[in-house]
């Protein structure tokens, strides 16, 4: 039985790794670290698909130490135990090296049962995650491993990588001429989305698809790399970390004025199928970031949203598409957000004080007895419909809490209070 295309494609030295530049490479992090065979303790952190444990696999191998691989979604602390209890055995006279994938599924009790063989060097441990391990992995753990960022391929790495597994799966069927068009080998790369073993996956799938319906030769067109790649290699998971940064730069996007981006943005989240995030944030955004640059803004917000809600998708990304743009495309002013995120502090530190007197309710036999409401004055009683009088507490009488921002409508309202207090004062 023949292994996958990925497994037997799988580079064997830190040279034929492809991509991580930012880590791999003459002068870098891992390269250095593996060219000197001392291997530290270590967490890798990133997608599915970009070589992490490709590379314990290497670390191990240059290391000369023995290699334990536990997944912590089926392992426990007893396969752990069972590790340490060999540790002094013959076959681990080099030392161990333990791969931990999926770190994240291992409870706190489970991840400090590593602690006390990591601290004397006993064990390397190599751990891998796919979620942030800052979110994810205790502090006891984290304090004793440096972590690495292993990033999504980019297009250019994989289709060296899908070149290669082209090659050798034609050797795999000597009696039958396999070839792919150049614009299938780009589909596949591209479709992949930073993950050299979809890419992978896919050649293969290409290729038997094709084994019993071509009779002679085997032509992998276009066409046929957009069926076997289909819509399966996205990767979106609305629980883990990369919603969080999808979200976050589409609402940052939109904030920066940039409606490529936001949309661009947009397409993933609806791609994904997540509609409530996209819904949410648009409101947000439309209060947080254009606020009373534009007040309308999150009024026709909310008339896209319930559109969308009420048409669902496909239909629902027009309404969508059009909030998002617009929002991308209006003035900004962030005053709003600013002056409650100031009057809370203010509130949560104990600056507080009193209300004055005369705002207290006088709705109530015995107020003016204490003195409530007593000297409120009524602004419709007087010309255009103001006078001074104090608001504030005695403790934050001249707090300003409120900074118009520099926009038309917020111009309008600044020149509208010098209106009101300048009329006053003559």
């Amino acid at each position: 039985m023949i292994a996958p295309l990925a497994d037997r494609i799988r580079p064997q030295t830190i040279d034929e790794v492809v991509g991580q530049h930012h880590i791999i490479g003459e002068g870098k992090l891992l390269s250095n670290i593996i060219g000197g065979r001392d291997i530290p303790n270590m967490i890798f952190f990133g997608p599915s698909g970009t070589g992490k444990t490709t590379v314990a696999n290497i670390c191990a191998k240059v290391s000369d130490k023995t290699l334990y691989k536990l997944n912590a979604t089926n392992a426990s602390t007893k396969d752990i135990k069972e590790i340490a209890d060999n540790l002094d055995s013959f076959q681990n006279r080099g030392g161990v090296l333990l791969y931990l994938d999926e770190i994240q599924n291992f409870n706190k009790k489970q991840q400090q049962s590593l602690l006390e063989y990591i601290e004397n060097g006993r064990i390397t441990l190599i751990a891998s995650t796919t979620e942030n391990p800052y979110f994810y992995v205790y502090n006891a753990i984290l304090s004793r491993c440096t972590v690495i960022e292993f990033k999504p391929i980019d297009e250019e790495d994989i289709e060296r990588a899908v070149r290669r597994g082209v090659e050798m799966i034609c050797a795999d069927y000597p009696d039958k001429s396999i070839t792919f068009d150049e614009d299938a080998i780009r589909h596949i790369s591209y479709a992949a989305f930073g993950d050299v073993r979809k890419s992978l996956n896919s050649v293969e799938m290409c290729v038997k698809s094709r084994l019993y319906v071509d009779g002679g030769d085997i032509r992998i067109t276009l066409q046929i790399a957009q069926e076997a790649t289909q819509k399966s290699a996205f990767f979106f998971d609305k629980d883990g970390d990369s919603h969080y940064d999808v979200v976050s730069a589409f609402q940052k996007s939109i904030r920066g004025s940039d409606p490529d981006a936001a949309v661009h943005y947009l397409a993933r989240l609806i791609e994904g199928g997540d509609l409530p995030s996209v819904c949410r944030r648009l409101m947000v955004t439309a209060a947080e970031d254009i606020g009373l640059a534009y007040p309308q803004a999150i009024s026709i917000t909310k008339s896209c949203v319930d559109a969308a809600l009420q048409l669902g998708l496909p239909e629902a990304r027009i309404p969508l598409a059009d909030a998002v743009i617009m929002l991308a495309c209006l003035p900004k002013s962030n005053a709003g957000i600013c002056a409650i995120d100031d009057a809370l502090a203010d509130i949560r530190s104990g600056r507080a004080g009193s209300v004055p007197d005369h705002l207290k309710d006088a709705h109530y036999s015995g107020a003016k007895k204490l003195g409530h409401g007593t000297e409120y004055k009524y602004p419709h009683a007087y010309p255009n419909h103001y006078v001074p009088q104090q608001y504030l507490p005695d403790t934050l009488k001249d707090k300003v809490y409120y900074h118009p921002g520099n926009n038309k409508t917020e111009d309008s309202f600044r020149a509208y209070q010098e209106h009101l207090k300048g009329k006053t004062k003559e």
